[in-house]
């Protein structure tokens, strides 16, 4: 009797590893998730400002500037600026709680510039 409960315990043990293990594994070979870093606050909006893949800050305050001279009355229509040598696609994105606000490059999806409160 203590081996088969042994045996089940094992087996048990053995398929929690196994299903702990599969999603890090499926993550570390997808890649690492795109690193997030805070820049500062936005000027004129006092926004925080935070870039994401490989904006540096400079092009995210950059970005988030435009951006921000132009978006007031705009939250639900895109709006296109183009800073640090890059267009941007920016708009309000619905948040949790509060919505926030995108830039994202036009040619590369993981260049990403957030603004939130």
């Amino acid at each position: 009797m203590h081996s088969i409960r042994m045996r089940r315990i094992a087996v048990l043990v053995g398929a929690a590893v196994f299903c702990l293990a599969a999603p890090a594994q499926s993550f570390a070979d997808s890649g690492t998730a795109p690193k997030t870093a805070y820049c500062g606050t936005d000027e004129a909006t006092g926004l925080a400002v935070s870039a994401t893949g490989n904006v540096s800050c400079g092009a995210a305050l950059q970005a988030a500037t435009a951006y921000t001279k132009t978006w007031h009355g705009t939250a639900a229509e895109p709006v296109q600026v183009r800073r640090a040598g890059t267009t941007w696609q920016c708009r309000e994105r619905p948040g949790d709680p509060n919505p926030y606000q995108a830039c994202v490059d036009a040619h590369d999806h993981t260049r990403l510039v957030t603004l939130s409160s």
